[in-house]
């Protein structure tokens, strides 16, 4: 008959028996568990793969850290240090001391060299190099540690650079700007004119102090002024420390203001003119350099810049940030 579902009829001259609807659905079913199976294997395949890259990144990297501290003949330990100081930054406290550590420790370094290019940043991570610096030199007196500035060694650089037994510039390198400073804007007659209204709830009479959007109370500078006061004071201690009786008698010499390499020189910011090579042969006295300077692998990477990131969130909630620069 012209109705009949034929689908569930054996064809003429066949045995096959008829196959009913809940045979199809149990025939599809089983197909979609299969082909479900077959994503979750290949699901957790890439995954494994993805894995097995990132450890052999790891592997790789820790390899690479420690072949430099294995070298077997006499060298100069080389240290490069570029960018801006900061977690986020180029340059970190973390890392630094790392290489460093490596560098003094290393039996066949012969001496350390810091080549810096960096106009500052974070007092504390700049104190927490020059700290480390200090604690390393003293407990290897006879391993010394040069830097050698390149384009810029300027305010938290040079408050790394402050630490060295000797300082090493190019005539044209910019030095100094010993100083403090914290930035941020003002915006409320903005606000005015644009007729919108800021709505700030705080716990605690200072909470706001130097909200952008609010009008600043000469108490809350003063007591931000005094802050960077105190931390200007910090750097100017730890810039004495190092450099001692080498320092000029000039007034403006923590003022913040910046010089060339060769005033550097004259002021007694800098010992000498040289760079890389000259240092490593003519001072440490061994012309093979060996790089020292960590790198992190990609799960160090990606932890640490996860964690940055919600620390700059904090910070831009708070206000500005203190910076040597």
């Amino acid at each position: 008959m012209f109705g009949r579902n034929k689908s569930n009829a054996a064809l003429p001259g066949s045995n096959r028996a008829p196959v009913s609807p809940n045979d199809v659905m149990e025939r599809l079913a089983v197909d979609y568990m299969k082909d479900r199976k077959w994503r979750r294997i290949f699901k957790f395949s890439l995954l494994g793969l993805f894995l097995l890259y990132v450890l052999s990144l790891g592997f790789m990297a820790s390899k690479t850290g420690g072949a430099a501290a294995n070298v077997a003949k006499p060298h100069t330990a080389l240290i490069d240090l570029n960018g801006v100081i900061g977690v986020q930054g180029g340059i970190n406290a973390d890392q630094t001391n790392r290489s460093l550590r490596s560098a003094f420790e290393a039996k066949k370094s012969k001496g350390v060299v810091l080549r810096i290019n960096s106009p500052g940043g974070s007092p504390v991570q700049s104190d927490e190099i020059n700290a480390e610096i200090t604690r390393l030199r003293a407990k290897y007196p006879d391993k010394e540690l040069h830097v050698v500035a390149s384009d810029v060694c300027a305010s938290g650089c040079y408050y790394i650079a402050a630490a060295a037994n000797n300082i090493y510039a190019n005539p044209s390198s910019i030095i100094g700007s010993i100083g403090v400073r914290m930035d941020s804007f003002g915006f409320v007659d903005a606000l005015e004119k644009l007729g919108v209204e800021r709505r700030s709830l705080t716990a605690g009479s200072n909470k706001s102090i130097l909200d952008p959007f609010l009008p600043i109370k000469p108490e809350q500078q003063a007591h931000a002024k005094q802050m960077l006061d105190i931390v200007h004071q910090q750097f100017i201690n730890k810039v004495k420390a190092g450099r001692g009786e080498r320092l000029g008698d000039n007034p403006d010499l923590f003022s913040g203001l910046f010089w060339s390499g060769e005033q550097a020189k004259q002021l007694g910011l800098v010992d000498d003119y040289g760079n890389i090579n000259y240092v490593a042969k003519e001072i440490v006295g061994q012309e093979d350099l060996v790089d020292y300077t960590h790198k992190p692998d990609f799960l160090e990477q990606f932890a640490k810049d996860f964690g940055v990131s919600i620390g700059a969130g904090i910070a831009t909630i708070i206000g500005g940030q203190l910076t040597l620069r």
